[in-house]
């Protein structure tokens, strides 16, 4: 049962394309059309949508800007619809809206359920929605960490689990002794800066600074340096407040405001208003009094001691020698020292710190080599299977002798992770190199397939690979982009087969260049260009009846009109509607 379909696509302005609109069926479908025509626009076009990388150059010249609208209906509740809410889009009637824009300057924007959306949320939602395939992953499929990919992807959670904490133990184990070299490579460095930090803290402690002394001696100091002055002044001031005990005639303020208060005490209580201000007037005696006590008790106790100036100054010159090197003043000095004390600390305990790294380094190593042992025998066992499955599917692809096998293989290295009492090169996906190795027919060695494989060959090995995966591990929606390369005659018969048989379990969609194939198709759109070389609206239709034998002929001989060519076209689509 299809979970997924995608129901349709809308192409503007991109590369061939003017405007056109591909309707899609949750079967097989057929996109066939003369070579130039465009056809490969529609897997282009898929590409965008699925977040795929966007290239100015796509854009149709003489256009602003390519734009591609597609359709998706998606089951209420499926992963991709959750994680499409979570981003803000709404449902049109049960489908996903999609759509990726790119400017002629090669900005790119995307949306979904009309909401605006990073371009990297739909890669993430075309994990679970579509498949595409085209000749650019046969030659990924050459490459030995692509095999193992495949691998694990079939094993599913027998290869995921140990994989998984395999990997953390790999990302520890990096941690660890990324330290440890940076510990054991900077000896000399983080010597060095140990001393310098234990003799300035040694200077600090010799002096023993206080926090705020610096502001008080600068205080002290000044007063000291100017106490004759300041004497003088509060002397005079004193007398001007309280009187001159020498020049008993003389008017002070403190009589004159006494006098005052006299005056008004004979008559304050006549009226309330003249009553105020005479207390007001005492208040100010009093005030008089404090200020000049203050005053003589300042002068008694101001000390002019110069030796008392000098140990002033010498200290701050001590303070003033630690600022100049540790802050701007003491406090930041303090905070300097204990910042260096613990980072001091930190150094000197770079031996122990060594032995504790070396023991958990050793440790993870042993931990991963069990780890790896345990991932590498699941792959064993999961290779036996999907070799079987893929040989299996072979058969039905007309290559019934052909085997296919996997080499799973570790390489010595004495830097790596004891397994099975070898020590062997590891990374972050475990020891193993897996390579798949196909044997084509009987007698012939197993070799591997990028040696081994015509690109005929390579092609159904993939199919049949995506095959086995559609029953373990499917997705809703295949496209294949000319996964038929190098096949004819029977092998593209078989293929065609093999595709009806997988749009029983989901949507397929596969450009292609030959009838055989194109024959099983539930539906088969046309790509035409016009007069002018662009694809319009109607430049992709739906085949029907004498149509589809016209197109099926024009690709069997290239004579649409050709008896013996419509002949075998009406025979190819009578055998496929009869395997169905």
């Amino acid at each position: 049962m299809v979970v997924s379909v995608l129901e349709e696509m809308r192409i503007r302005s991109l590369g061939v394309i003017d405007d056109a609109v591909v309707e899609l069926s949750p079967g097989f479908t057929a996109v066939t059309g003369e070579t130039g025509a465009g056809k490969t626009m529609v897997v282009t076009s898929l590409g965008l949508l699925l977040g795929g990388r966007a290239d100015a150059a796509l854009v149709r010249i003489g256009a602003r800007n390519a734009v591609v609208e597609g359709r998706i209906a998606v089951p209420e509740g499926s992963p991709a619809v959750v994680r499409a809410e979570e981003a803000g889009a709404e449902l049109d009637e049960g489908a996903l809206l999609v759509s990726r824009t790119v400017s002629a300057e090669g900005r790119s924007r995307a949306h979904l359920g009309g909401r605006g959306v990073p371009v990297g949320l739909l890669a993430e939602l075309a994990d679970d929605l579509v498949a595409v395939h085209g000749q650019s992953d046969q030659q990924g499929l050459l490459k030995l960490s692509r095999q193992r990919q495949a691998l694990d992807r079939y094993a599913g959670y027998a290869v995921a689990k140990p994989l998984g904490t395999y990997a953390e133990a790999y990302k520890r184990l990096r941690a660890v002794t990324a330290e440890l070299e940076e510990i054991t490579t900077r000896a000399r460095e983080r010597a060095q800066e140990a001393d310098m930090l234990r003799f300035g803290l040694e200077e600090i402690a010799a002096v023993e600074p206080r926090a705020g002394e610096d502001t008080e001696l600068a205080e002290e100091a000044e007063r000291l340096g100017h106490a004759e002055a300041l004497a003088s002044a509060a002397a005079v001031a004193h007398a001007a407040l309280a009187g001159n005990p020498e020049d008993p005639e003389g008017v002070d303020a403190g009589t004159l405001v006494a006098g005052a208060q006299r005056a008004l005490e004979a008559v304050r209580a006549h009226d309330p208003t003249l009553a105020a201000l005479t207390d007001r007037i005492g208040e100010i005696g009093i005030l008089l009094r404090d200020v000049a006590g203050e005053l003589a008790g300042y002068a008694d106790d101001l000390d002019a001691d110069p030796l008392r100036l000098a140990a002033v100054e010498e200290r701050r010159a001590a303070l003033n020698a630690l600022t100049r090197k540790y802050g701007e003043n003491v406090a930041e000095v303090l905070a300097w020292a204990e910042r260096s004390a613990a980072r001091l600390t930190a150094l000197e305990g770079d031996d122990e710190r060594i032995g504790e790294l070396t023991a958990e380094r050793d440790a993870l190593r042993a931990e991963l080599g069990a780890l790896a042992q345990e991932l590498s025998e699941a792959r064993a066992e999961a290779a036996e299977r999907f070799a079987a499955a893929v040989t299996e599917e072979l058969a039905s692809l007309a290559m019934p002798h052909a085997r296919v096998s996997f080499d799973i293989r570790q390489t010595e290295d004495p830097d790596g992770v004891e397994v099975n009492g070898r020590t062997v090169a590891y990374g972050p996906s475990g020891v193993d190199e897996v390579e798949l190795l196909l044997a084509p027919h009987p007698g012939a060695p197993p070799r591997p397939i990028a040696k081994g494989a015509s690109g005929g060959e390579l092609s159904r090995v993939m199919l049949a690979v995506e095959v086995v995966f559609a029953g373990t591990d499917p997705v809703p929606t295949y496209l294949f982009d000319e996964v038929d390369a190098g096949v004819g005659g029977k092998a593209a018969v078989e293929i065609g087969r093999r595709l009806a048989r997988l749009a029983k379990k989901a949507q397929v969609v596969v450009v292609t260049h030959l009838p055989q194939v194109a024959a099983f198709a539930d539906r088969q759109l046309l790509v035409e260009k016009t007069s002018d070389g662009s694809v319009t609206r109607s430049g992709v239709k739906v085949l029907e009846g004498e149509d589809r034998v016209r197109e099926l002929s024009r690709m069997l001989a290239g004579q649409e009109d050709s008896e013996t060519a419509r002949a075998h076209a009406e025979e190819l689509l009578a055998a496929a509607r009869a395997d169905a």
